[in-house]
């Protein structure tokens, strides 16, 4: 990266709840989807103008841009297309109206027909996502360009913004089989195709940076254990960064909420080409990894800052533990533990 600082995330919901009070008003009736959708961009825009303020570069990828209008678990779902079947006729009418948006508020606040989908803990933050059906049967492709129209929107505002997502293996992780049985992760292979056609279109949007969250690795909480879900993220992080560079952008691989320092050595190996570790919660990478990012050129986004408290960073103990990553020959950026 061209910077040496950046955050995994920034509040989306704005410093005076807006994003809450333009859904509340779209869903009463009381505004329109284009008042929704500028309110949404309005509040997107000053985000990132804030983040220029405070000191981050708006032109080389330091920004993130991890917007949502209801929790970033469900925009990977409508970016899938990754439907219930359940909803097939609220999908069909969001369609004939023109506005995928109320499909993605169908599953999340029901219809008349059907109640929305699960809503579970984000790990063990008190935010919430709402949990992926996934089925042999389940649509999954490249279906929603959303991600990719707001990074073209952030550049024409003067924003190199880097997008933020949650990654392949985390979101089938967090899912929910929709038949007795079935395990999500065995869809990994379609998910990691429409991630390989997302990449295309952001290359072709673009966009430099991109970032995909697998916190799925530090979590001892969910149906597949930890050293099956790293074995996965090896796999598909050495899939997506093997794609010709000049069709993808360059990857930010970020494990936040937890320890991923025994894995850390592996997830060199994938060629990505900046790996973000948890420095508060985890350990720092044992000598032999920290030599491996430094021969390989991977780029470390030593989390830091604690961004799941209002505290003051301890500068001392910060300056200890990046000093210990710059004296391997690692290129170092000053990051955040996870999104603010």
């Amino acid at each position: 990266m061209s910077f040496t600082a950046t955050i995994a995330g920034y509040p989306r919901i704005g410093r005076h709840r807006e994003l809450k009070r333009a859904l509340e008003a779209y869903w009463a009736g009381r505004s329109s989807i284009d008042e929704l959708l500028q309110a949404e961009a309005e509040l997107r825009k000053a985000n990132f103008a804030r983040l220029a303020e405070l000191g981050l570069n708006s032109a080389d990828g330091s920004i993130p841009d991890n917007s949502a209008f209801y929790d970033q678990v469900l925009d990977i779902t409508t970016l899938l297309g990754a439907i219930p079947q359940r909803f097939e006729d609220a999908a069909a009418e969001a369609a004939a109206n023109g506005q995928p948006l109320d499909l993605a508020f169908a599953l999340a606040r029901g219809t008349a027909a059907n109640p929305p989908q699960e809503m579970t803990k984000w790990f063990d933050t008190n935010y919430h996502y709402l949990v992926p059906e996934i089925g042999p049967e389940t649509p999954i492709s490249f279906a929603n360009q959303t991600v990719v129209n707001r990074a073209k929107e952030a550049r024409e505002w003067g924003y190199a913004t880097r997008p933020v997502l949650v990654g392949p293996v985390t979101y089938l992780a967090l899912a929910k089989p929709s038949v007795d049985g079935f395990d999500p992760l065995s869809r990994l292979a379609d998910v990691v195709a429409a991630y390989t056609a997302l990449l295309k279109a952001f290359a072709t949007a673009g966009v430099e940076w991109v970032q995909f969250d697998e916190p799925a690795i530090v979590s001892d909480n969910l149906p597949a254990e930890r050293n099956q879900i790293a074995q996965l993220v090896v796999q598909t992080y050495q899939q997506l960064a093997g794609i010709d560079a000049a069709n993808r952008p360059q990857i930010f691989l970020n494990v936040p909420y937890g320890d991923s320092s025994q894995y850390f050595a592996d997830l060199v190996t994938t060629s990505v080409e900046a790996l973000g570790i948890d420095l508060v919660r985890g350990q720092l990478p044992v000598d032999p990894a920290l030599a491996a990012a430094a021969a390989a050129n991977v780029q470390v986004v030593a989390g830091v800052v604690d961004g799941r408290n209002i505290w003051r960073c301890n500068l001392r103990e910060a300056a200890v533990k990046l000093e210990k990553i710059t004296q391997a020959g690692v290129q170092t950026i000053v990051g955040t533990t996870n999104s603010l």
